[in-house]
């Protein structure tokens, strides 16, 4: 690197910058602010977590034999306030939770040739202003967004405005001026993949639309058969004239969804199928969510956590980092950042991930993340719910997957039980089922090879969160061998800086710190639990590992 280089890194980063060996003047922070670009987010199937009541398994009759693992196995909201309660995600430096959607699902089920499935994955909506019996009810969300909030996690829900859920014998479509029940989408063109159903049976809200809608008659009659009708009526009536839009069928929604900020503080909302829905739709979704959570803060002072605002993070299927802020959408560029999400999923680190070494991956992210998405951010992750081609499909390269994930600048998404290696492959499932089975939990409590993989989460999992340089800082690598970099952060009077090593000798290793790390210093390996200090701009340690994260300590 040249001088010139390295000292507009420092300053950038901490310090100005001297002839000689120049130091990050850097004393040890703590507390450190919770940052959304470089946040470890987890990423669970309500259904498939944890079942904490086993009372509420059935509802609705949904009885109909199912396809393999395509009906409703018993997880819950209460199972996940059980897990935060013993800590397990504070164990693996998790600070944000992102669950799947937990409203009223259809209760029946539908065949679309994989055998008959029921909504247990949230995603069809019956009713938005209701949770669904089978994860729990308004009390269990509100002990777990206390429970998550008292241990510093956020908790971000998913929001569909694209669709309702399937028509079933026992679930009638909305009427015409709410959905629209054809075309099925060939995504050919803007047109063809906005105005149009995902796929069949799938009614599409008429998004577009701006003319008043009255609601719809089976939402009518369910409210007045569970006594809420006036309620909900004289809630939207003070909605729509506070807001003054038309009352169209999005923004009935978008007040459905921007009440679980102002009744329980959730933190964030990751977007469903957005490139489906007409770009202007997220804008105005940003601006009920922005005025939610303002409320939410005024009304719950002694409950704000910090000042970051409200949480969008979108799905725009196929979007990539090497995008930038644009995305070709049937010939047409949109930014969805633009007055709308803080963060989009980012679909190409699982390629990036493959291919590219260490230090041609930081970089890349790094200079994406600092440069053209400067004050955005991207969710990376290397298996999901409906990624068919996940990174490691078989689990072979678990280690390798928490080091790459965690240790990549941008948010990370651990999906559930890549943390324990649970199987992505499962025998006698069709399609995405297969990326769906229920936590691994005995794995974890009864097989070593499990409980190893867990703890290398966890310690990489806790440097992350620890340190928002891992994530939201600059990455400048220090030696290529053995290979060393450093990671700083800085923003109003807090300041961090990391030092990491990979693929180290096992044994004594030595680490040339001379430029982040002042001489004398004492520092703490974050992965091996040792200290050492600086001598003569270096570090040395023994250890059984070939990882070092490097810490003040």
């Amino acid at each position: 690197m040249t001088k010139v280089l390295w000292c507009l890194l420092c300053g950038f980063v901490l310090m100005g910058c001297q002839d000689g060996n120049s130091q990050v003047n850097m004393e040890k922070k703590t507390n450190a602010p919770f940052i959304w670009e470089g946040a470890n987010l987890y990423f669970l199937l309500t259904d498939r977590f944890h079942n904490g009541d086993g009372t509420n398994d059935v509802n609705f009759d949904r009885t109909q034999e199912v396809g393999k693992l395509r009906g409703f196995e018993g997880g819950d909201l209460k199972g996940i306030t059980q897990k935060i309660e013993e800590g397990y995600f504070s164990d693996l430096g998790v600070n944000a939770i992102w669950m799947t959607p937990i409203v009223e699902q259809i209760h029946g089920g539908t065949d679309e040739g994989t055998g008959v499935t029921y909504g247990f994955h949230g995603y069809w909506t019956k009713d938005w202003t209701a949770i669904d019996p089978n994860f729990g009810t308004k009390e269990d969300l509100k002990a777990l967004v206390d429970a998550a909030h008292s241990k510093g996690i956020r908790v971000v829900l998913d929001a569909v405005i694209n669709h309702t859920g399937p028509v079933t014998p026992v679930d009638p479509v909305w009427p015409d001026e709410w959905v629209r029940t054809d075309p099925t989408c060939d995504y050919s063109s803007y047109d063809a993949t906005v105005s149009c159903t995902l796929v069949q049976n799938l009614p599409d809200i008429r998004t577009e639309s701006n003319e008043d809608v009255a609601l719809p008659p089976q939402l009518v009659e369910k409210w007045k058969a569970e006594g809420r009708y006036d309620q909900e009526v004289a809630e939207l009536d003070a909605f729509f004239e506070r807001t003054g839009h038309p009352r169209a069928p999005r923004f009935y929604i978008m007040k459905w969804l921007t009440d679980y900020i102002t009744e329980y503080g959730i933190d964030g909302y990751r977007v469903d199928t957005v490139k489906h829905t007409e770009e202007s739709v997220w804008q105005e979704f940003k601006v009920e969510c922005d005025y939610a959570f303002s409320e939410w803060k005024s009304n719950n002072p002694e409950a704000v956590l910090d000042a970051n605002a409200f949480y969008l993070v979108g799905e725009v299927y196929g979007y990539g980092v090497s995008s930038g802020k644009a995305y070709d959408l049937g010939g047409q560029s949109i930014n969805y950042f633009d007055q709308a999400f803080h963060s989009l999923i980012n679909f190409e680190f699982k390629y990036d991930a493959a291919q590219l070494s260490y230090e041609q991956l930081f970089t890349k992210y790094t200079e994406a993340l600092q440069n053209p998405l400067k004050d955005y951010g991207v969710l990376n992750y290397l298996s999901s719910h409906d990624d068919g081609q996940p990174y490691d499909a078989n689990r072979e390269k678990p280690f390798e997957t928490a080091t790459k994930l965690l240790l990549a600048p941008g948010t990370s998404q651990v999906y559930y039980g890549d943390e324990s290696a649970r199987s992505l492959v499962i025998e006698g499932t069709v399609g995405d089922a297969t990326l769906r089975s229920f936590m691994n939990w005995e794995s974890i409590t009864s097989e070593d090879p499990t409980k190893r993989v867990l703890e290398h989460w966890q310690k990489m999992g806790q440097f992350r969160k620890n340190h928002p340089a891992v994530g939201a800082g600059v990455h400048q690598m220090i030696t290529e061998s053995p290979y060393v970099f450093y990671r700083s952060y800085k923003k109003d009077d807090f300041e961090d800086v990391v030092v990491v090593g990979l693929d180290l000798a096992i044994g004594t290793k030595i680490l040339d710190v001379s430029g982040v790390f002042k001489e004398g210093a004492t520092v703490h390996d974050a992965y091996s639990k040792q200290a050492a200090k600086v001598i003569d701009g270096h570090v040395q340690l023994d250890s059984e590992y070939d990882i070092v994260l490097l810490e003040l300590k």
